[in-house]
């Protein structure tokens, strides 16, 4: 049987993969690699966005069980899965890794423990094979993920939206983005995964195996969000950033006051949880759809972006969400925009979101580094140039939008 080395292991071929012919392995290829939360994943993806190979393990789970990811955990698991999931990703893709053009792995930014990890092993195989190394910023290549199956061209503007991060930017080109916004406190998916932990939704029977995140959307499409009022958070600053623990926590008075009114203890499922569910998903969803309204309206009065055909990219595992999906696409309608997004397989971390970013990279010169002596693990990283505050000083008012959803 035809084997491989990666690593400090032997790799065989799976069944059914092939090894590519020379003439077919000139065509640049990257392997990536991605540990900067709870994800371990890794994929060999080609220039022209053919994934070869692709393996991930999920820490969901484990996470779920503990009622949030403990870093130290989610270091361990990394450590105990990353060997596995880049063999299994490059014998699945049928390429010796002596061909491979590069390799992409996440720097920045994320967990430190778990970042670690990847660089650390990437470090390893980058030695043993001598190839370039092309370290990722995370949110960069979910803003660049679309392009892999739709060629959106630059500029565009992107909202990012997952369990760490919210942004609204402008991607004028690889590793070139304007930031109009971000979030001021928590993450949209950290506040939707808190709210379903305070709602102890992995005691529901119909959604107990799922994040708070899946969670919360699906017994929202049983619940009657007008059956619970919320306030929009910081609807009178006039920019682009999100702020969601104000949210949360008006979300935790009316749960605490339904608890009494209900007479059940904390742990115990409310009957009316699934308006709560409903009414939380919406908040957020027009939260973000207002933010992005602005966003858009600052790219026409700047001249931002290309007339006609502008265009909004919406990546991050929060891009998954149906309702939130809809929200912007009344959003994007009403300003002439196009919305684009990857396939939910896609949105959240994935080796292949990175692999595909070390395309890129390639295809533009940037960021590859044939010496990573240096190369160091970044929990902390802006995205492109802070351009908030001219957001702020143009102070756009946001026409009513009715989010019939």
């Amino acid at each position: 049987m035809a084997t491989h080395r990666l690593g400090s292991r032997a790799l065989s071929r799976v069944p059914g993969a092939r090894f590519l012919s020379q003439a077919q392995c000139k065509a640049r290829l990257v392997l990536g690699i991605e540990t900067s939360c709870d994800d371990t994943g890794a994929a060999v993806v080609d220039e022209t966005g053919k994934i070869l190979g692709e393996a991930l393990h999920s820490q969901k789970g484990i996470h779920l069980e503990t009622g949030g990811i403990i870093p130290t955990v989610a270091q361990r698991l990394h450590k105990e899965h990353i060997e596995k999931v880049v063999q299994e990703a490059v014998d699945n893709s049928g390429i010796p890794p002596c061909e491979l053009t590069a390799i992409a792995t996440t720097i920045k930014p994320g967990l430190a423990l778990s970042l670690q990890v990847g660089l650390e092993y990437s470090l390893k195989l980058i030695e043993q094979y001598k190839k370039p190394f092309i370290p990722i910023h995370h949110m960069e290549a979910h803003a660049l993920t679309v392009r892999m199956l739709d060629m959106v061209e630059f500029p565009f503007l992107v909202l990012l939206i997952s369990g760490g991060h919210s942004l609204l930017a402008i991607a004028r080109g690889v590793s070139d983005f304007l930031l109009l916004g971000q979030t001021l406190d928590e993450a949209p998916g950290d506040t939707l995964d808190k709210v379903a932990r305070r709602l102890s939704l992995k005691n529901h029977p119909a959604c107990c195996t799922m994040s708070g995140g899946e969670a919360i959307e699906c017994l929202a499409k049983m619940g009657n969000r007008l059956h619970v009022s919320l306030t929009q958070p910081i609807s009178r600053h006039l920019d682009c950033d999100f702020s969601f623990s104000g949210l949360r926590n008006q979300v935790n008075q009316i749960i605490i006051k339904k608890e009494r009114e209900e007479g059940i203890q904390e742990g115990q499922i409310l009957s009316c949880v699934c308006d709560i569910a409903a009414a939380v998903q919406h908040t957020v969803a027009a939260h973000l759809a207002k933010r992005t309204h602005r966003a858009i309206l600052f790219c026409k009065k700047e001249g931002l972006l290309p007339h006609p055909n502008p265009a909004l990219v919406v990546s991050g595992g929060v891009a998954s969400n149906e309702y939130i999906r809809k929200a912007l696409q009344i959003v994007t309608e009403a300003n002439g925009f196009s919305l684009h997004y990857p396939p939910p397989k896609l949105c959240t971390d994935n080796g292949i979101m990175i692999a595909w970013n070390g395309i890129e990279k390639l295809r533009a010169g940037i960021d590859v580094v044939h010496k990573p002596e240096g190369i160091r693990y970044e929990p902390k990283a802006p995205l492109g140039i802070n351009f908030s505050e001219q957001v702020k000083k143009a102070a756009l008012k946001v026409p009513y939008l009715k989010l019939n959803i």
